[in-house]
């Protein structure tokens, strides 16, 4: 299951308008030394993924990335001290299951998903 806020939407129109984009967004799994965490991408489609209309766009989930994730959310924060953000905020893609962390250079991401900024 995907979720996409009527926050995220408005903003991706807006980014989408902005930079005269068409694509599909990917919902990735990222690594990084704070760990692993989700994020957004163009991409287009995979015969593995399973396809999501939310507010107007197509969204992208490999079909085997649910097994690991569980629930999808797609939301839009203000940015805020604690996350670390800059600027008007980002894009926060969070699962439902906790994702292993891994690496160990200090620093988390905002939560169970990834900061977006």
């Amino acid at each position: 299951m995907l979720e996409v806020t009527e926050s995220a939407i408005t903003n991706l129109k807006e980014h989408f308008a902005k930079n005269n984009l068409d694509s599909a967004i990917r919902v990735v799994m990222q690594s990084s030394c704070s760990g692993v965490g989700l994020g957004l991408g163009l991409d287009a489609k995979k015969d593995s993924d399973k396809v999501f209309e939310e507010g107007g766009f197509t969204f992208l989930v490999d079909g085997g990335m649910f097994a690991t994730t569980g629930a999808i959310k797609v939301d839009f924060v203000k940015s805020s001290a604690s996350c670390g953000c800059s600027g008007g905020g980002g894009f926060a893609v969070s699962s439902e299951k906790k994702l292993t962390s891994g690496g160990g250079c200090g620093g988390g991401s905002c939560s169970s998903g990834s900061c977006g900024c």
